[in-house]
């Protein structure tokens, strides 16, 4: 596996990749990697020829009483990982690659629609700095597909209109989640989660799973079924953010006759903020 750190190199070197007709897959991640992150490594390699992963923990998405700092370093670890599942491209710029003028002056990407409510209302900001980092990326490694996971709903929805607005030639595919034993959805911030908050974090996917059985069986209260599951949420010893029954191209509240719905939950644990989502289309 290659390393770069810097743009001109990567540039450079993709390049001579497109010269002889190589397509290029791309994975952006924040690194902490864990298998579902190696899942859509894998699912890269199934439609490109030359795989390249990102590492970069991005300050503008992180709120001002966010985590960046204690953010997961794991570089060697997540190398390891990578090499191990034959990655071909490793980019790990630092923040003076990515933001050379500061992130306090740097051009901001901003999407209009499906940034103000669910994880929005929780973190404003939040989905200013991940548009505006993706978007450098997509410039910077100009792939033929982006592989993202449907972990985050929000965030793909949104990557889709980005994408669709500004005219970027890449093709985003999109990952199942994946999960553990319990239902718990993959993710870095699983390692913030203590021993007994560890067991029961399933508890985030079991009530989202109960609404949309509900729903499949003709339940369309949608108002009492998400009351419900976050009275489940809040016994299990967490602290609901939300649970929204939404349209799923939308994400606006769905209507009684919507047939295409996800429903999609966030909760506190006390260091971790989970997310989570099941699609009924």
């Amino acid at each position: 596996m290659e390393i770069f750190r810097t743009i001109k190199s990567i540039r450079s070197m993709l390049d001579g990749a497109r010269l002889q007709g190589k397509k290029v897959g791309f994975v952006p991640t924040m690194g902490n990697l864990h298998q579902g992150h190696i899942e859509l490594i894998k699912l890269a390699q199934k439609t490109s020829d030359i795989i390249v992963c990102s590492i970069f923990v991005n300050g503008l998405q992180f709120g001002l009483h966010e985590d960046w700092d204690k953010y997961p370093r794991t570089f060697q670890a997540d190398c390891e990982k990578l090499q191990a599942v034959s990655c071909d491209v490793l980019f790990y710029p630092d923040e003076n690659q990515m933001y050379p003028n500061g992130l306090g002056s740097q051009t901001r990407v901003i999407c209009s629609s499906m940034t103000e409510y669910l994880c929005g209302a929780s973190r404003p900001g939040h989905f200013e700095g991940v548009t505006t980092v993706v978007s450098k990326l997509l410039n910077i490694i100009q792939p033929d597909k982006m592989i993202l996971g449907k972990k985050d709903y929000q965030q793909l929805a949104i990557l889709h209109r980005m994408v669709e607005d500004l005219c970027f030639p890449v093709n985003i595919v999109e990952a199942d989640i994946h999960r553990e034993t319990d239902g718990l959805a993959m993710s870095s911030r699983n390692s913030y989660l203590t021993i007994l908050e560890r067991h029961n974090a399933g508890q985030l996917h079991k009530s989202l799973r109960w609404v949309a059985d509900k729903i499949r069986l003709g339940d369309r209260n949608f108002t009492a079924l998400e009351k419900e599951a976050i009275r489940q949420i809040h016994e299990a010893g967490f602290k609901p953010d939300y649970i929204s029954v939404c349209n799923s191209k939308t994400l606006e509240m769905a209507e009684t006759n919507d047939a295409d719905i996800t429903v999609l939950g966030a909760m506190y644990g006390s260091s971790a903020r989970l997310i989570d989502n099941i699609s009924l289309n």
